[in-house]
């Protein structure tokens, strides 16, 4: 059982406390797609908003000073979450799918990359690690995976070729909650010397992150799914890296001298965030990293992956319930994120039953095509959980389904 004052923590989420049709108390369990906000998250960007806002960088009055210090402390607050070496490979972008694009686009633009380029992604991926990628002119080769959500790593060694030019893979499936084998996946790629990025969307709110052990050579995340603001994200990437890739955008604040004839670029990070950043929501990104370390991701963790192992066991007893991403034969059990399907239930049907229960949970294909057609179906329904959710509400969860069940 967790040890975490849950009656405190929610009472910091004020929108917790709502009714849903002004007669259920609210059951949020769409946590994958974003996570609720903290006082301390909205009270800190209000205060800035209020008392400190002015334009960062270059500006010599007081005010342009002080946001601007509140700024690159926010990016140094970022650069001890993911224990990176330096501020240097810490990125500003408005989340993990610009993140992705901005590594997809410089690539592109790179010299010596090769005729016909290819990226390796796997079969899990979300879209944003798809079609950045084909927008850029990447030809996609897809490492296999089994009906559990494991990758096939024989499978993998043998999709390198001297076309490649990365590995992109998430780090946690959105759809499976199944973990990839990230240390395995590094390893084989610097065999074969090639960099990787891992999609860090669904693992950065729910466990330790360090991305000098991981050995990755970039690293995405999304502050709105780890308790801060929306349009706000990180691209970790080793400076080495960093330096070789051409800029994303341009404008101000990314040069260093511009002319008509010839432009030079700024140090790094600021050759990847071209105009004026969002220097408030930077600040809420680093509130909302106090807030989960202030609780400690161990104990997080452990009370999230209880959560999850009580609403397999509740859901599991369900006649005609299919849990994706868990095998009571090997043991396997999803992180975080419980997709099922009901009997033939379409589940749309069932999320919209279940919100009329006030029970907030995702349907669809969870921006996941590829993967739902690797498992045959249209669409799952999803319930996500973060630290504020309780064994009640999954009870809650529960005993909807069985009502929506007797009604089909």
């Amino acid at each position: 059982m967790n040890t975490l004052d849950i009656n405190s923590i929610r009472e910091q989420f004020p929108i917790l406390s709502r009714k849903i049709y002004d007669k259920y108390p609210l059951v949020y369990l769409d946590n994958a797609a974003t996570t609720q906000k903290p006082r301390l998250v909205v009270e800190s960007m209000s205060e800035e908003y209020y008392n400190v806002n002015a334009n960062v960088h270059r500006g010599v009055h007081f005010l342009s000073q002080q946001a601007t210090d509140l700024h690159e402390a926010a990016r140094e607050r970022v650069r001890t979450f993911l224990n990176a070496r330096s501020t240097s490979e810490i990125v500003f972008t408005r989340g993990t799918t610009e993140s992705i694009n901005l590594v997809a686009t410089s690539l592109s633009r790179m010299k010596g990359i090769a005729g016909n380029p290819e990226i390796i992604v796997s079969s899990l991926e979300h879209h944003s690690n798809i079609v950045s990628w084909q927008l850029a002119g990447f030809r996609l080769c897809v490492i296999p995976m089994d009906d559990d959500g494991g990758l096939d790593m024989e499978a993998y060694r043998h999709l390198f070729t001297e076309r490649t030019c990365l590995v992109s893979v998430t780090h946690v499936s959105n759809v499976l909650g199944v973990e990839t084998p990230v240390s395995d996946l590094v390893r084989i790629a610097h065999e074969h010397n090639v960099p990787i990025l891992i999609d860090g969307a669904q693992s950065a709110p729910h466990r330790t992150i360090d991305v000098q052990a991981l050995d990755c050579d970039f690293f995405a995340l999304s502050g709105h799914k780890m308790y801060g603001p929306t349009g706000i994200g990180v691209l970790y990437g080793k400076e080495t890296w960093l330096d070789r890739l051409p800029p994303y955008m341009g404008g101000g604040e990314m040069i260093k001298n511009v002319s008509f004839e010839h432009t030079t670029f700024n140090a790094l990070p600021y050759k990847f965030e071209a105009g004026t950043p969002d220097y408030i929501a930077t600040t809420g990104l680093a509130r909302a990293i106090d807030f989960i370390e202030g609780i400690g991701m161990d104990a997080l963790r452990a009370h999230e992956e209880d959560l999850t192992r009580y609403a397999v066991e509740r859901l599991s007893g369900i006649e005609g319930m299919h849990i994706y991403g868990y095998n009571p034969s090997t043991g396997q059990m999803p992180h975080g994120v419980i997709s099922f399907q009901l009997g033939n239930i379409h589940h749309l049907d069932m999320g919209t039953l279940l919100d009329r229960l006030g029970i907030a949970v995702r349907t669809g294909h969870h921006c996941a095509e590829p993967l739902m057609h690797r498992l045959g179906i249209e669409g799952t329904c999803r319930a996500s959980f973060a630290l504020y959710n309780t064994r009640d509400e999954v009870d809650r969860l529960a005993s909807a389904i069985e009502r929506i069940k007797s009604m089909f």
